[in-house]
């Protein structure tokens, strides 16, 4: 039996489709639009991630779901997609982070890091024998005295954004960031928004048990991660300025 022609080029990364594609770095990005969503937003005074954990069961322990991730003391991450492949780019970008500290005894760049984090993703669409990374991460961090958020793509794309989402619920969330995105907004604010864009994507079902959220703030550059009281503040002022909208 003749095997079709597009399943040639669907087996092998290294091949390109006669129209130009990688069946293989789309079938990534499938990956990532099927997962947990998680939005990105710069204010004035700094920068945050949120990411709905999407319990999938009563029995699931909420603190061992892990979205955001710490990379350096002024730069996090989010991520959406297949989580395992994510903690091996966590894992790498420390290690750039600390390689930087040791060489030029300064802590490195967001959009470098970022660079570099992309140069490896893109190694895995270009070699055999490997397949790309099915996961997108947002990066946030502090530079030159600057919020700063990128998206990185599977395919080693990098975008910088004022505010973005990735995931499943990505179309539903830069909705919201279109119609009330503001540059002069406070990082309260940001947050805020960032819940009701996570409110709109996941129609309602926002919890700060299943809620996980990162910030920097500009005063002290520092990356930290809410604990659950203060995402549950956040979630309840959010819900009841939803309602009141409603």
């Amino acid at each position: 039996m003749q095997m079709a022609p597009q399943m040639g080029y669907d087996r092998a990364i290294t091949v390109f489709s006669p129209d130009g594609r990688l069946f293989q770095v789309e079938y990534a990005r499938e990956a990532v639009r099927r997962g947990t969503t998680a939005v990105g937003v710069k204010a004035v005074d700094g920068v945050a991630v949120l990411v709905d954990k999407r319990i999938t069961s009563r029995l699931m322990e909420p603190e061992s779901i892990e979205k955001i991730f710490q990379i350096d003391s002024h730069i996090g991450a989010a991520t959406s997609g297949l989580v395992a492949d994510a903690r091996i780019l966590v894992d790498r970008a420390r290690v750039e982070c600390q390689i930087n500290r040791l060489v030029y005894d300064e802590r490195i760049g967001v959009e470098t890091l970022a660079k570099k984090i992309c140069d490896f993703k893109q190694t895995y669409t270009q070699y055999g024998g490997v397949r790309p990374f099915g996961t997108a991460l947002l990066i946030i961090g502090a530079e030159d005295e600057q919020p700063r958020l990128f998206e990185t793509d599977p395919s080693g794309a990098l975008l910088e954004y004022k505010a973005t989402g990735i995931g499943a619920g990505r179309s539903a969330v830069m909705e919201v960031f279109e119609a009330e995105y503001r540059e002069d907004m406070v990082l309260e604010e940001a947050l805020l928004l960032g819940l009701k864009a996570l409110y709109k994507a996941s129609e309602g079902r926002v919890e700060a048990a299943t809620t996980e959220i990162g910030i920097i703030r500009m005063d002290d550059r520092a990356f930290r991660k809410l604990s659950e009281a203060e995402v549950s503040a956040y979630v309840e002022k959010m819900k009841a300025a939803a309602g009141g909208e409603a």
